[in-house]
C-alpha cells in the first residue's frame, strides 16, 4: 500500500488541523513515510517524566496514538475525523528520558477501519520499550 502523504505534509496537517498535540511544545515529528509504515519521533521534556526520571506511560501512550493516526493519514490522506476506536499498549522496558522512535506498520486498511501496530524504541536499548495496537475508524468519504 502506497502512502499518499509525505512526512512534511503530515507534519503540516497536524500543525494546522490538530494543534493541540503541540501544547507541550513540538515534541512529535513524523520523520519517515514509506509503503505501509511511518516513523515518528517524540522528544520528551521534563513534563513527560515521572518520578525516577523515566518517560511516563501516558506520554508513551500519546506517542503511540498520534503516530498511529499519522500512519492512517499517510495512507488515506488528510481526513481529520478519523478517530481512535481502541488502543492497547504493552510497556516492556524502562524508557530513558531521551528521544523515542515510534515505528508504525499498517496491518489492515479497510474502508471503515484501520489497524496499526506501533513499536516504541530508543537508541542503545535492548529492544522495544513498548508495543501498541491501535484501531481507527475512518469516516465515509
Amino acid at each position: 500500500m502506497q502512502p499518499i502523504m509525505s512526512a512534511h505534509e503530515i507534519n503540516a496537517f497536524l500543525e494546522t488541523d490538530f494543534p493541540q498535540i503541540h501544547t507541550d511544545g513540538r515534541v512529535f515529528h513524523v520523520t519517515k513515510v514509506s509503503p505501509g509504515s511511518i516513523t515518528m519521533t517524540f522528544d520528551p521534556s521534563e513534563r513527560h517524566l515521572r518520578p525516577g526520571g523515566t518517560v511516563s506511560g501516558p506520554a508513551m501512550f500519546a506517542l503511540a496514538d498520534v503516530a498511529a493516526y499519522a500512519a492512517v493519514l499517510a495512507h488515506i490522506g488528510p481526513v481529520a475525523l478519523a478517530v481512535t476506536t481502541s488502543l492497547n499498549i504493552n510497556f516492556l522496558r524502562l524508557p530513558k528520558p531521551q528521544l523515542i522512535f515510534c515505528e508504525c506498520r499498517v496491518l489492515k486498511l479497510g474502508k471503515r477501519l484501520a489497524v496499526i501496530d506501533a513499536l516504541l524504541l530508543q537508541d542503545g536499548g535492548d529492544g522495544p520499550i513498548a508495543q501498541a495496537t491501535a484501531t481507527y475508524s475512518i469516516p465515509p468519504r
